[in-house]
């Protein structure tokens, strides 16, 4: 269907349904108290899917060029359905979840979700950072939904389970619905840029090394959060309640940030990386300062939303403008890798920590050590992009 904005508009869905892992933490509780899985062990499945999810991007990278977005954003609805299935019929056991949910919908989410970024670079040239931002804020914007929806049907005692089953149907059909009407625009307008390969000089090039440094330390941080928060907020003190509202307001920052980011991105460019590294520094280390109190605690979490939204928009639209969005498919899934690594890292460092531990400070400490350091590293490095902002 030639449209772009009938294809922004099914981007915009598959983007908002895969982001819906984004609110693993609200099943934490579910999955310790009645079926005994513990905290390391969730933040495992969590940080599985992630890993699964970046690998399985580069080769819908591929199955993208030869077989277009409907094919490609098809077979990771289907793989995102079979994923909750065969978590809904686990029975509580730790192995097959995280065979459903970390394997089959963590390659699930990879191949969907690199098919409305490509698209939209090509029906919206002129606005990449915006419309990639636009594209992602629905991958922020689904943990709120999740959350939301989690929290009413699993708070009024429907089992964790049955609400994988449900996931499973609904999100399943609508993913396969929106991937239909997935097109390229008949006639693209030609890349400024010379096609690049991933070949090896690329890949070590010092503008893609920066881009792989900023996603895996912005992730990281972005990730052992996300991935733990709920669980991190009862530990420090506050209610259920107060958790699943740190998951919402965590996923409204994200789904802003990346609208936002993407704009920074348009108007001051490659700047946007140490910046944004730096800023989530500055609010991890005022969220663990100001944790004992309620509101500041909640307006924070949001700011670290904001912050890690920049990671899904910046590194992409960085890629895009240095090397050509015909080079997109090809060398953002390899830069992307630096995203499953922390998903690997970051939320089972996070859940180990606590369960050692009892408390998520060490965690934090390193994540704040982390980007600040790939803050002042970015920074000064900022003028290897510089043949390609004059």
């Amino acid at each position: 269907m030639q449209n772009k904005w009938v294809n922004l508009f099914a981007g915009i869905i598959i983007q908002t349904i895969l982001g819906g892992i984004y609110a693993w933490s609200i099943f934490v509780p579910h999955l310790t108290n009645n079926y005994g899985i513990s905290k390391g062990q969730s933040g495992t499945i969590f940080g599985v899917c992630i890993a699964v999810f970046t690998l399985a991007m580069i080769w819908a990278g591929r199955i993208f060029d030869r077989k277009g977005p409907r094919f490609t954003a098809s077979i990771g609805g289907v793989l995102f359905l079979l994923g909750y299935l065969i978590a809904s019929f686990s029975g509580g056991s730790f192995l097959v979840i995280m065979i459903g949910i970390g394997v089959f919908s963590g390659a699930g989410i990879g191949f969907g979700y690199v098919c409305p970024l490509s698209v939209g670079m090509k029906w919206f040239p002129e606005r990449k950072g915006l419309i990639t931002g636009v594209a992602v804020a629905g991958f922020g914007g689904g943990a709120i939904l999740l959350s939301t929806l989690g929290s009413h049907f699993m708070g009024s005692g429907m089992d964790v389970l049955i609400f994988f089953r449900w996931i499973s149907i609904i999100a399943g059909a609508l993913l396969l619905i929106a991937s239909s009407v997935l097109a390229v625009p008949s006639s693209v307008d030609e890349d400024d840029t010379e096609k690049i390969g991933a070949d090896k000089s690329t890949l070590l090039s010092s503008p893609f090394l920066l881009n792989v440094l900023g996603i895996f330390v912005g992730t990281f941080a972005g990730l052992l959060v996300v991935g733990n928060l709920s669980p991190m907020t009862i530990n420090v003190g506050f209610s259920e309640e107060m958790a699943a509202q740190a998951v919402s307001v965590f996923a409204i920052g994200n789904a802003i940030g990346r609208v936002s980011w993407g704009h920074f991105f348009d108007k001051i460019d490659f700047k946007t990386i140490p910046l944004s590294l730096g800023g989530f520094a500055i609010f991890l280390l005022l969220l663990h300062l100001l944790s004992s109190f309620g509101i500041p605690y909640l307006i924070l979490t949001g700011f670290l939303g904001f912050s890690f939204g920049g990671n899904f928009v910046i590194y992409a639209s960085s890629i895009s403008r240095y090397f050509g969005t015909d080079s997109f498919p090809h060398l953002y899934p390899i830069c992307f890798l630096g995203y499953g690594l922390a998903g690997i890292i970051g939320p089972g460092t996070g859940g180990f920590i606590a369960d050692t531990t009892g408390s998520y400070t060490i965690a934090l400490y390193i994540s704040i050590i982390m980007l600040a350091t790939a803050a002042v590293i970015t920074g000064f490095g900022l003028k290897v992009f510089d043949e390609k902002t004059e």
